[in-house]
């Protein structure tokens, strides 16, 4: 029997809610999230959270894909089961949680770039893919995150050099991947269960953490561009813009590309 959770059953089931009390970790598989939701199948995994030590075909949004060279990158799925919390609002949350859980690196302080990307420096550091499925018991969400670890720049492809980074080149020398798993795992815990009760102070951070509030951004929506002044974001409709033509106007996350 599925059971149509109220907003304080809800509470009280994320309250109790423990990501990564079960961990599984793989030398190689194709992609943690398609992992991660073939466990989603069964609700008793809530919380569990899988790592790989290489992907084959690691995915971020709209089917790009994401390079990790063997052993230097962070990269895990957490499964949620049975709960109704909005793919959007998760992926608010989550980014907040990575970004928190990286703090400042070298002499650069994480940022969020909208939807989900976590730059250090202008550069990219860290990705979040966020997807949803529906099961026998409800909607199950699959939380993915990557993390550039302990690359080199020689590491990374020649088109992404110019664009990506790596928590050891920011700060000059090797990191625990363990720690820092575990700082962002905590985080997430933290974010979910709290924006469950109240997702005020989720928008607060957000904002805090922002690269893009308060700047002129351009915006491809679904093959138009979009000019405009940042204001904020609406948990579920996306980017706030107030627009150079006039006007606000409010752009989702499937269908937007920022290209700055």
């Amino acid at each position: 029997m599925v059971v149509k959770l109220t907003p304080d059953n809800l509470k009280e089931k994320l309250r109790c809610r423990r990501i990564g009390s079960e961990i599984v970790v793989f030398d190689s598989t194709a992609s943690t999230n398609d992992v991660a939701a073939e466990y989603a199948r069964n609700k008793d995994n809530d919380g569990l959270v899988i790592f790989a030590e290489h992907q084959t075909a690691g995915r971020g949004r709209s089917g790009s894909r994401w390079f990790a060279s063997k052993g230097g990158s962070i990269l895990f799925s957490v499964v949620l089961c049975g709960i109704e919390f909005p793919p959007e609002l998760l992926s608010l949350c989550s980014a907040v949680a990575v970004t928190e859980a990286l703090g400042t690196v070298g002499r650069q302080q994480a940022r969020i770039k909208w939807p989900n990307d976590i730059l250090l420096g202008g550069k990219k550091v860290a990705g979040i893919l966020v997807e949803s499925r529906e099961y026998g018991y409800g909607q199950g969400h699959i939380i993915g995150v990557g993390v550039n670890c302990n690359q080199l720049i020689e590491d990374f492809p020649q088109q992404l050099t110019q664009t990506a980074t790596s928590l050891r080149i920011e700060q000059n020398r090797k990191v625990d991947r363990i720690s820092v798993s575990r700082r962002i795992i905590s985080s997430l815990d933290h974010w979910i269960c709290r924006t469950a009760e109240e997702n005020e102070k989720l928008l607060e951070n957000w904002k805090k953490h922002s690269m893009l509030l308060g700047e002129r951004v351009t915006v491809v929506y679904n093959g138009r561009k979009f000019c405009g002044n940042c204001l904020g974001i609406d948990p579920q409709k996306g980017l706030i813009l107030q627009l150079e033509g006039g006007g606000i106007r409010m752009f989702d996350a499937g269908h937007t590309t920022v290209t700055r």
